[in-house]
């Protein structure tokens, strides 16, 4: 079996060098679709699967009526619904890419109406088998179904309160890894690891996009999914992946470090500039807000959050992607931390089994003592609130985005000591039951080494808990009642940039007026149609989208609303225009002290919804990477910051939907700043 998955690997990587990260690949004017268009089926074949698409699709929608009054059931349907999207978006979009696939396809199809019937009856014998399953689960995101693989113990009784051990596996780079071969994948083969009476979740991730954005939210999703129906001890969690997986794993390992018994990424890439250049041979010319947002993903600028999760490393010898461990390898040694870094000799991009073996044998020995969760000493940094937390603290304001935000924080029986720096406002907290310091008399907290007086709180209350909210003002601490103010200021999912709106519920408004002008009102509806096109052909769902006047108040309660058109076109802009950071109309755009002429501008923003401050509003844009950057993953990071304007006089291309004429970021109270060079 070794010898079998060596090859498998070895064969893969093969094929994506064929496919990928070529010298073409670097020419934006002539980009590869990505996923490719697949082959022409024999229109009986496509005849026969898409009357058993509608088949089960009758089945889906008569189960979801039927079932309404019994949600135990209901709440299964989705192990039905990855069958049928699975088969019916390959039809839809041309994404066979083999004739084999038609009878994978078949199979598929027979299997879902098999599920759909036991759930009738109501049965669900998948939930309680062991070795490879596949499920589903709901997205928050879009309403999409995303399915994802396991391996059930064969030692797991559905019965038995026994907690398992969870892997967390990442897939590698696969231009044709559609939902359909995703299925047949994780039915047909258990994957890299499989450690003795654990499982393993592996991840689809939303495709190809090595677990970012959505693909990140993805793997939260679905490890709750996972820890909702089956006994998982939450201490004894370890991420792993590979190759693009490797990069994924990197990016949890860093962002999520408190979640984890260990992480062992392979391969892969941990950073953008050096990885393009090494790797991708290509000559990177960011414009400085693009050189800023490099800081959401690149896992070097986070790499002090290891000191929080045991790490080990693997890189082939002879592969070019071990570049990954040794950019971390060094980021690391600047803060004091020696990176355990296993190297298979002589091996190019795949896992040499004597080096495995010991990899194994160290995440094994990690994930039985299991993850520490109540740390006395903690190191965090970040670079933006979407990442704010870190065990028992939890960072609620910056002092400006984008650059270095650290805490270092010890706790004892007599108190905490916490340094900051980049910091305005953070909560320290304990769990009931989890506090370490001592239930009797006062308790001392310094923060940058000055005395911060508890007033009128317990230092720890009987059941151990403990919970102390601090903000910065006038360059001192003070403890404050409440973790926010009420004030409009960045904060934990709501800071921006505009692709951070799509890591959440969202809703794309269609304008149905009139717009300002033509030129513009052609280009705002190209570009919704190629937001919501490349959502699915990229995220693999399906975006909300309703016109205008059909908006609601549950709607704007329950989503981010992406508004398309301008205030003269679209009826929810047009409701909040006076109230946010720009003035438009039929002549011009006014942006602080900018104006830009309203013929041939159009502005592409994220901003607190006026209408609902905890949920953003976005301005004529989706997810603002493109084409060019479907090729290499590394490559795939947010283009635009929070706020561009776009003259759409220069057409929309494979890097960007327009020229940039001015671009930026709101202050932490979503303000205009100095402008920025």
């Amino acid at each position: 079996m070794a010898k079998r998955i060596l090859s498998i690997s070895f064969t893969f990587f093969i094929a994506s060098l064929l496919l990928a990260d070529g010298p073409s690949d670097n020419v934006p004017d002539k980009v590869r679709p990505v996923p490719p268009k697949g082959i022409a089926l024999d229109e009986a074949d496509r005849a026969k699967l898409q009357d058993g698409v509608e088949a089960l699709g009758k089945e889906i929608a008569q189960l979801r009526r039927d079932l309404k009054n019994k949600p135990a059931l209901l709440e299964s349907l989705p192990d039905v619904q990855i069958y049928h999207n699975a088969v019916r978006y390959a039809l839809a979009y041309d994404e066979f890419y083999n004739k084999k696939e038609v009878a994978v396809a078949q199979k598929l199809l027979d299997q879902g109406i098999e599920r759909a019937k036991q759930l009738r009856s109501g049965k669900t014998p998948w939930t309680t088998a062991t070795g490879l399953v596949v499920r589903g689960y709901v997205s928050k995101i879009d309403g999409s179904v995303q399915p994802y693989g396991l391996v059930v113990p064969t030692t797991y009784r559905a019965d038995s309160p026994h907690e398992h051990r969870l892997d967390i596996w990442c897939h590698g780079r696969g231009e044709t890894l559609t939902e359909l071969a995703f299925l047949n994948g994780r039915q047909s083969s258990p994957g890299e690891f499989t450690p003795k009476n654990a499982f393993v979740l592996h991840l689809y991730g939303r495709y190809c996009n090595a677990n970012k954005f959505a693909g990140e939210i993805d793997c939260l999703e679905a490890m709750a999914d996972v820890r909702k129906h089956y006994s998982i001890d939450e201490n004894r969690i370890v991420m792993r992946g590979f190759s693009m997986g490797g990069a994924a794993c990197w990016q949890f390992a860093v962002h999520y470090a408190d979640r984890w018994a260990a992480a062992a990424p392979g391969a892969g890439f941990s950073e953008t500039a050096d990885f393009l250049r090494v790797f991708q041979n290509e000559k990177v010319q960011p414009t400085w807000y693009e050189k800023k947002l490099w800081h959401w993903y690149d896992c070097t600028d986070y790499a002090v959050n290891l000191f929080n999760c045991p790490t080990v490393a693997y890189s082939g010898e002879k592969d070019s992607q071990k570049q990954a461990a040794d950019k971390m390898a060094e980021a690391l040694k600047e803060k004091g931390i020696a990176l355990a870094h296993l190297i298979g000799p002589g091996a190019g991009h795949f896992y040499e089994r004597a080096t495995k073996d010991e990899l194994n044998r160290r995440i094994d020995t990690i994930a039985k003592h299991g993850r520490d969760a109540v740390p006395l000493h903690v190191l965090f940094n970040t670079w933006t609130l979407r990442y704010n937390k870190m065990f028992w603290v939890r960072i609620d304001g910056m002092e400006k985005h984008w650059s270095r935000a650290e805490v270092d924080a010890t706790i004892g029986p007599d108190g905490a000591e916490i340094k900051t720096k980049n910091v305005s406002a953070l909560t320290i907290y304990f769990e009931p039951g989890t506090c370490p310091m001592e239930a009797v008399g006062k308790s001392n907290v310094t923060v940058d080494d000055e005395e911060v007086e508890i007033k009128d709180v317990p230092p720890v209350l009987s059941d151990r808990s403990w919970t102390v909210h601090l903000r910065k003002k006038d360059n001192a601490w003070e403890v404050v009642e409440k973790r926010d103010d009420g004030t409009l200021h960045k904060r934990h999912g709501l800071q921006g940039p505009i692709d951070d709106a799509f890591m959440d519920s969202f809703l794309m408004v269609r304008p149905t007026g009139r717009p300002l002008n033509g030129k513009v009102g052609v280009w705002t509806s190209a570009e919704m149609k190629h937001a919501v096109e490349h959502w699915r052909k990229q995220f693999r769902g399906e975006a909300r989208i309703k016109d205008d006047a059909a908006v609601t108040d549950a709607d704007i309660a329950a989503h981010n609303l992406v508004l398309w058109g301008d205030p003269s076109s679209n009826k929810i802009l047009a409701k909040i225009a006076d109230k946010l950071p720009l003035r438009w109309d039929r002549q011009q755009i006014r942006l602080g002290e900018e104006t830009f002429a309203s013929e041939h501008h159009v502005p592409a923003m994220i901003y607190p919804n006026p209408l609902n401050p905890k949920r953003y509003v976005v301005l004529n844009s989706g997810f603002t990477f493109r084409e060019y950057d479907y090729l290499n993953n590394a490559r795939q990071v947010p283009k635009l910051p929070d706020f561009a304007i776009l003259d759409v006089r220069t057409p929309p291309s494979s890097r960007l939907p327009g020229k940039v004429a001015t671009a930026g970021f709101f202050d932490e109270e979503w303000k205009l700043p100095a402008k920025e060079e």
